[in-house]
């Protein structure tokens, strides 16, 4: 079954939005760029006095192998594309924050709570991905939503250096998410260039959600296939899930 139909399935369960997954269409939510400028809609965040969802409770939350089924595995290893590409060099300071913080893997920052994390290997296409939830201040978590608006602008396209002296051509675009949580953004990043083995590109969608006082961020990134339909049922899944996991109860103060 293919990946596409494979997570269209899953999320049934949690009534999607009609069109969020459409199997033979895996480019048409890349192709249709959000404007820099389009407003994130945001609902009224939970009361600051509502305590941090618990380590067991972000771990509840978070979308393993066992709900995406095949290709998915736990993951062997960081991808080998890492250290290659995104350890990578630009003149271009919005585009080398978004290199530095997709290589970091902490899209959040370091001052986060109750993080979860898991990461998954595509056996079929070698794809990564990095799935994360977190407990942060409603507006630092929008902070971070609003600067990743602006990148399919600021680095449209740009030239990066790697570690070995190799140039890339790099491109970030917009990314459509479905109407989930209180505030959501994506972007699909590209970094192009040549190797001994021929020409190749590094696909890798950023997506991230905020559900009241949480927040949940995914990456999803290889050197072959990367549907953006996969990357939006997961990111759906997990909105859906945090929400449930917030209802079933906080932890005491």
């Amino acid at each position: 079954m293919p990946r596409t139909s494979a997570v269209c399935l899953l999320l049934v369960s949690v009534v999607l939005t009609a069109g969020a997954c459409s199997v033979g269409r895996p480019d048409r939510a890349s192709s249709a760029a959000v404007p820099p400028g389009t407003p994130t809609t945001a609902r009224p965040s939970s009361p600051a006095a509502v305590p941090a969802l618990t380590e067991a409770q972000a771990r509840a939350a978070l979308v393993t192998e066992t709900d995406l089924g095949e290709p998915w595995i736990p993951t062997e290893g960081a991808a080998t594309w890492r250290d290659g590409l995104l350890k990578a060099q630009t003149d271009r300071p919005d585009c080398q924050r978004l290199l530095d913080t997709l290589y970091s893997e902490e899209l959040f920052g370091t001052t986060t709570r109750s993080r979860a994390v898991t990461a998954l290997d595509d056996t079929w296409d070698e794809a990564q991905l990095r799935y994360q939830v977190v407990t942060q201040r409603p507006a630092d978590v929008d902070t971070t939503l609003a600067w990743l608006r602006t990148l399919p602008n600021k680095c449209a396209s740009f030239t990066a250096t790697t570690s070995q002296g190799d140039l890339r051509a790099g491109q970030v675009s917009g990314l459509e998410l479905p109407e989930i949580g209180d505030a959501r953004e994506a972007l699909r990043l590209t970094l192009a260039g040549e190797s001994a083995d021929g020409e190749f590109a590094l696909t890798l969608d950023v997506a991230a959600v905020r559900v009241g006082d949480d927040a949940l961020a995914l990456t999803n990134g290889g050197i072959g296939n990367v549907s953006a339909d996969v990357t939006q049922g997961i990111a759906q899944l997990g909105a859906e899930r945090l929400t449930e996991v917030r209802k079933r109860g906080r932890a005491e103060v």
